[in-house]
C-alpha cells in the first residue's frame, strides 16, 4: 500500500472509532436523563423537614467542658 492509501485508511478508522465513542456517550447521556426523568415522575416529592429553632442556650456543663479542654491545652503547651 502506498503512503497516501495508509493515511486515508487511518483517517477513516479514526472517524469510525470517534463516531462510535460519540454515539455511545450520547446514548449514555440519553439513558441517564431518561432514568432521572422517570425517577422524578414516579417518586413523589418528599416534604422538607421543618426548620430547626434557635440553638439551645449553653448550659453549665458545656462551660465546664470548655474549661477542662482549655486547661488540657494549656498543660500540653506548657510541656512542649
Amino acid at each position: 500500500m502506498s503512503d497516501m492509501a495508509l493515511l486515508i485508511e487511518s483517517l477513516r478508522l479514526l472517524v469510525i472509532g470517534m463516531g462510535i465513542v460519540f454515539a455511545f456517550l450520547a446514548l449514555l447521556v440519553g439513558v441517564v436523563r431518561l432514568m432521572s426523568w422517570s425517577v422524578m415522575r414516579l417518586e413523589p416529592a418528599r416534604p422538607r423537614p421543618a426548620a430547626a429553632g434557635p440553638p439551645p442556650a449553653p448550659s453549665d456543663q458545656s462551660d465546664d467542658l470548655i474549661a477542662v479542654i482549655s486547661a488540657a491545652i494549656a498543660c500540653y503547651r506548657a510541656r512542649r
